[in-house]
């Protein structure tokens, strides 16, 4: 009965926070606006606040989970006409409502040092109470080079191999150095990093941040309407626990954005990459990954079908793996396959997303729904299949989604998962 207490209060929220929203806006300037401070200088304030409920349903299981949880960011840019600018950001998470679990099963008691947050008895959310230091870089931008040093969010292309994991609520970062260059039509983009500083937070232990060697490259260039991009990601984990994830990867990626007429539009996008043992891990395996999608827009409606896999070496059980991406973006939102199988995954996929921008009560209201079939890649031996949906409009600057997610699995308990949030950045 609670959980659904907690709910109800939560779906009268919207019109609290855009009351709230619309409150802390001045006419001009508004809260949020960059500040000129004299001397070609300018402070742009980080106001980044999420309110979110999640519950999680197994259908036949023990343990389920409800959780809501508040996140905020603050910091501050400190901008140069030259082009020097030093950011500086802080990141808290509370737990209000905490009938979840903050860690995933393989986080033992022992490996997050008894942490209250470790609860057993409640499914995964994987959004620990926290306070960190979340970004802290200097940085130079001019129109031909990008130098970026410190703590920073970093990602690359559609984030299936690095990303900031945006959707849970402490961001994952880098401790790094980033180049990036453009030479007339060419790209060149390459990070240092030697931590990894992951989503779970300052109670997880060795898990808390992941240091090694670690090097990302791209190279690409934009023919007319086609995009390429070839890249190498080199991960040298220096923790026992993540010697299985030191890998080196190198592929390709191409996107193209084609219209058809003055109302339809194609978008197109595909991706290969080899990956095999590198650094300190122990096993000696090679695995490919293949991915394409198609997306055919016509005004506010757009369909989109899709394959990706990432493969599976049967003779060292081993697997395609990506531990620093973005995993919520792919394979579905249930986050049932955070990590390959052993044997692999073949995804296939489908969609269909509206826009309805004439419903003035609800700017920017949109929908989508997305169905997933999956198997393993070797013997192609069925998992499951999932069904997506999200609905989000915005109220004020206050932004507001539900989205729900099914993972029906041949063997074991279904997984629901539904969420509600709401966000306002400035």
């Amino acid at each position: 009965m609670q959980k659904f207490k907690t709910a109800a209060a939560l779906l009268a929220l919207p019109l609290t926070m855009a009351c709230a929203s619309a409150a802390l806006a001045a006419p001009k300037p508004q809260l949020g606006d960059p500040v000129t401070v004299g001397d070609g200088f300018a402070i742009d304030p980080i106001i980044d606040l999420r309110l979110r409920y999640e519950n999680v349903t197994q259908t036949g299981a023990a343990v389920d989970a409800d959780a809501v949880t508040a996140r905020l960011r603050a910091g501050f840019e400190v901008k140069h006409a030259s082009g020097l600018s030093f950011l500086a950001e802080a990141e808290g998470t509370l737990g209000i409502v905490t009938d979840y679990n903050a860690f995933p099963g393989a986080y033992t008691a022992a490996s997050v040092g008894n942490s209250h947050q470790r609860r057993p008895g409640f499914a995964t959310v994987a959004d620990p109470a926290n306070v960190e230091l979340n970004r802290l870089q200097l940085q130079y931008k001019s129109k031909a080079l990008t130098l970026t040093v410190g703590r920073q969010r970093i990602n690359l292309d559609d984030q299936r191999f690095v990303g900031a994991v945006g959707w849970r609520q402490n961001e994952q970062t880098f401790d790094a150095a980033r180049v990036e260059a453009t030479l007339g039509p060419i790209i060149l983009d390459g990070t240092y990093s030697n931590s990894q500083r992951t989503v779970f937070g300052i109670e997880a232990g060795p898990r808390q941040a992941y240091g090694g060697d670690f090097v990302f490259l791209g190279a690409g260039a934009k023919l007319g309407p086609v995009a390429v991009k070839g890249f190498g990601y080199l991960l040298d984990f220096d923790e026992t626990i993540s010697f299985a994830n030191s890998s080196q990867t190198y592929g390709a990626r191409a996107t193209a954005a084609l219209p058809l007429s003055k109302k339809v539009k194609l978008a197109l996008a595909a991706s290969y990459a080899r990956q095999s043992r590198y650094g300190t891990n122990p096993v000696a395996y090679s695995a490919d990954y293949l991915a394409g999608e198609a997306g055919l827009a016509y005004k506010t409606v757009t369909l989109t079908a899709g394959y990706e896999k990432l493969g599976a070496d049967a003779a060292a059980g081993r697997s395609f793996q990506t531990p620093m991406a973005t995993l919520h973006k792919f394979n579905g939102w249930a986050d049932a396959f955070l990590v390959t199988p052993a044997s692999g995954l073949q995804d296939y996929y489908g969609g269909a997303a509206i826009k309805l921008p004439k419903v003035k009560a609800l700017p920017g209201l949109n929908a989508q729904v997305v169905y997933h079939s999956f198997t393993t890649d070797t013997g192609s031996v069925k998992l499951g299949d999932e069904w997506d949906a999200s609905l989000g409009f915005k109220l004020g600057r206050t932004a507001i989604m539900a989205k729900y997610a099914s993972y029906n699995p041949v063997v074991g308990a279904t997984l629901n998962k539904f969420w509600l949030q709401l966000e306002l950045a400035y």
